[in-house]
């Protein structure tokens, strides 16, 4: 039986960006689209302040939690404790190529021990009633541990080692991982991207959820992804094209709802920005997420220059906020979704 993706669209979980706030003003775009919260540390989970690391407003879902470990025992524990929070999915990270997640043996250098990640994942769902899902690469290298998982044979024994657990989707970034010698960063551009494995992966097996993962920036390229494999999952267009997701709802979700114009998500982001402040948190901050909702078009240079700026002393956030959107560009403010003639 084919395994339902649920959600065709999902934002990718990235550290230092979708926490909190940032899946907050991802909801003022799509109510739908699946959102993640960063990696965090099954061990962190276990004995670190856990409401600081899993708690969420009702309005950040669907979420899903990735959790990033080598202990199935781990796992366990901070899978069961997370149940408290009603995630909508729990997912494991197998992507990761960071020195820092290396060091903690979870990651992508995972998927050189498939029989390690099976025994993870099948903990995880002894300790949930949701979804497990995973995320890895089509592949890794590593000098250091002597390991080159590089063809596409070894990524189909990859996951026909883990499928006899029953995973929900399978999550893959369809660029290999080489773990030396290059950043995270890095990690996201130099490999080349090979979509066409990811393609064949869902061909070969149907019966699994397939999502694809890397480099996707567009409308069009989403389309032409579904046509062969079940859900997208996009990572940076997040951030550095906020408004793609104004139309995710209508596109892929079947949502009669109108497509919110940016004047209306500003509006919006401004009121949570002005909640935050007053909570302590520093808005100025915390606008970042909404930098590049006018990204590509005449005028962006102005907004995004006077609201990076710190707040000056005399002036309230609202003052602060007011005078951003007023070097906002005036022609694009009401728009209601992408104009394609806007460039």
């Amino acid at each position: 039986m084919t395994l339902n993706p649920s959600y065709p669209v999902s934002v990718a979980p990235m550290i230092d960006k979708t926490d909190r706030y940032f899946r907050q003003m991802m909801r003022l775009l799509t109510k739908h689209t699946l959102l993640y919260t960063e990696m965090i540390a099954a061990a962190a989970i276990i004995h670190g302040d856990r409401h600081r690391l899993l708690d969420f407003d009702s309005v950040e879902k669907p979420l899903s939690l990735q959790i990033g470990t080598g202990s199935p025992e781990d796992a366990a524990r901070a899978v069961k404790i997370a149940q408290d929070w009603d995630f909508d999915e729990i997912n494991l990270n197998v992507g990761c190529p960071s020195d820092r997640v290396q060091s903690g043996e979870f990651g992508a250098c995972l998927m050189a021990e498939p029989q390690r990640v099976a025994a993870i994942l099948e903990a995880m769902k002894s300790a949930t009633d949701k979804p497990v899902t995973v995320k890895h690469r089509i592949g890794i290298r590593s000098q250091t541990r002597g390991v080159s998982m590089e063809t596409y044979e070894e990524l189909v024994e990859f996951v026909r080692s883990i499928q006899p657990i029953g995973v929900q989707r399978y999550t893959v970034h369809a660029r290999i991982a080489i773990l030396e010698g290059l950043s995270p960063k890095e990690n996201r551009d130099i490999p080349p991207l090979r979509y066409s494995e990811v393609y064949r992966l869902k061909q070969d097996f149907p019966e699994l959820a397939v999502e694809i993962n890397g480099g996707i920036k567009t409308h069009g390229q989403i389309a032409e992804h579904l046509n062969y494999v079940d859900a997208v999952m996009l990572g940076r267009a997040a951030y550095d094209d906020p408004y793609l997701f104004s139309e995710m709802d209508t596109r892929y979700f079947n949502s009669t709802g109108p497509v919110p114009t940016r004047r209306e998500v500003i509006e919006q982001a401004f009121e949570l920005l002005e909640a935050w402040h007053a909570q302590g948190k520093n808005a100025r901050n915390l606008v970042w997420p909404i930098l590049e909702l006018f990204a590509g078009l005449p005028g962006t240079r102005k907004w995004k220059r006077m609201l990076s700026q710190p707040i000056p002393p005399k002036k309230s956030v609202h003052e602060f906020l007011s005078a951003a959107l007023d070097q906002a560009p005036e022609r694009w403010l009401d728009v209601r979704g992408i104009d394609v003639s806007a460039t």
